[in-house]
């Protein structure tokens, strides 16, 4: 089963810079987006023999997720308790496992928005832990985090930026501890320069100045599944670039 996930910073943006054409090179069984910043009505585009899903902010132009798939999902959920209007989650279940299409918040310059991201960390986490309980996870999204120092060109000058600081770097190892595994890391443990995210500003993609920040992460109980995490920067029309996972279910 292969699945890509793409913040692609503005889904109607994206469909101007070739987001189609992409889409079917890929032609994955599963394709989550984040950072829409669209309505549903907003976007006419279907895709034939696809399943589409959009989960939009109440703010227009903020936000945003979906998900394009093969298999219809024997069960949908947008949101959930006490973040329910920023349209950040989208869990489909299928027969064997559950799918997590996450934008996680950013906590904002000066960390104006890091007591509402350390609240959703441990909400979202609590989620994970209770969906674990019935059938396996795969978590893909924009989460917002460079997990250790490898995950970004300068670290030193980046300690306490948001994304980079102690409290959501902690955030994630909580994460993983509680059951999970970060597929990039599992099968590429000591790989560096594997960046998904550049600035606009000082040529950084060119340089490949970057912050790994989108992940695909899995039960630990179906790591062993994964036979392929890859990460696709000559992919453009975003910031962001693809990534992707193949895994045996």
């Amino acid at each position: 089963m292969k699945l890509l996930s793409w913040n692609v910073n503005g889904f109607r943006a994206n469909l101007s810079k070739g987001f189609e054409q992409h889409f079917r090179a890929f032609d994955a069984d599963l394709f989550c987006i984040q950072e829409t910043k669209m309505q549903p009505e907003q976007v006419t585009t279907k895709f034939d023999g696809w399943h589409q899903y959009f989960n939009s902010a109440v703010k227009k132009g903020y936000s945003g997720t979906a998900l394009f798939t093969k298999q219809e999902p024997l069960k949908l959920t947008f949101n959930f308790e006490n973040h329910m209007t920023e349209g950040r989650t989208i869990i489909a279940e299928y027969e064997k496992f559950q799918l997590i299409n996450i934008y996680v918040p950013n906590s904002q310059r000066a960390l104006t928005r890091l007591d509402y991201r350390m609240q959703w960390e441990d909400d979202f986490r609590n989620l994970l832990l209770k969906l674990d309980q019935k059938k396996p996870l795969i978590i893909c999204g924009d989460m917002n985090v460079a997990h250790q120092e490898i995950d970004l060109k300068n670290p030193k000058s980046n300690i306490g930026n948001a994304g980079f600081t102690n409290q959501e770097r902690e955030k994630f190892t909580e994460l993983l501890k509680a059951g999970f595994t970060d597929s990039f890391r599992y099968l590429h443990p000591t790989q560096e320069n594997a960046y998904t995210w550049w600035s606009y500003m000082h040529q950084a993609r060119t340089r490949n100045v970057g912050w790994r920040i989108d992940y695909f992460l899995v039960s630990d109980r179906i790591a062993d599944r994964i036979t392929k995490a890859e990460i696709y920067p000559a992919v453009m029309g975003s910031d962001h670039c693809p990534v992707g996972l193949e895994i045996d279910m």
